[in-house]
């Protein structure tokens, strides 16, 4: 497939992908994100070290899961964007030390630990619109998330990576690259998808 034709694909999939997404009402989203929560859980030992995000939008929901992880004594870490749209990392301490960024994100206010605290995660939880069968996911398009993931093999890092979707946006097939990484679990409010 020529790149022009794995480009478009991958433009048209996410430029639907968004719109079923924004179609989801209030309520859809609010239970979900609570479902996911509770499923996603279950693939955080305690003592783990969890990198996650702030859901935006009609991402699925992190809230519930990231407020649970506080509450517990879980170290998690969030992403802070940076202007090369690389990301570093902060230490989540509660949703009242969370502050507006740019494109519309919440990051954490607290120290800066720079984009290699990744590599000390136990478990990555990496935005998505949709994964496949064969745990392909298929991003924004962005390209932080693929820094993170190159990061993490570069340092060795093995941790357990996991996306969070909705449970029609794990798909038979989504279009890959070379340097696309299979995540290893889906979490949606219907269950963990392991790979």
């Amino acid at each position: 497939m020529s790149d022009d034709l794995l480009y478009n694909d991958k433009a048209a999939l996410r430029s639907r992908l968004l719109a079923a997404r924004r179609a989801l009402s209030p309520e859809r989203r609010s239970t979900a994100a609570a479902a996911i929560a509770e499923r996603a859980l279950t693939l955080l030992p305690a003592g783990a070290v969890v990198a996650a995000y702030v859901s935006v939008g009609a991402e699925p929901g992190t809230r519930p899961l990231l407020d649970r992880l506080h509450r517990r004594g879980t170290r998690v870490l969030l992403p802070v964007l940076l202007p090369d749209n690389d990301l570093d990392w902060a230490a989540y301490q509660g949703p009242d030390r969370l502050a507006p960024a740019a494109r519309g994100l919440l990051e954490p206010t607290g120290e800066r630990l720079g984009p290699d605290a990744v590599t000390a995660a136990d478990v990555v939880l990496l935005p998505g619109l949709a994964v496949d069968r064969r745990g392909l996911r298929l991003g924004r398009g962005g390209g932080s998330y693929d820094r993170v993931l190159a990061r993490l093999t570069a340092a060795g890092a093995t941790p357990l990576l996991v996306t969070l979707l909705y449970p029609e946006e794990l798909l038979e097939r989504v279009p890959v690259e070379p340097h696309d990484h299979p995540v290893h679990a889906v979490v949606t409010s219907d269950g963990v998808h392991r790979f």
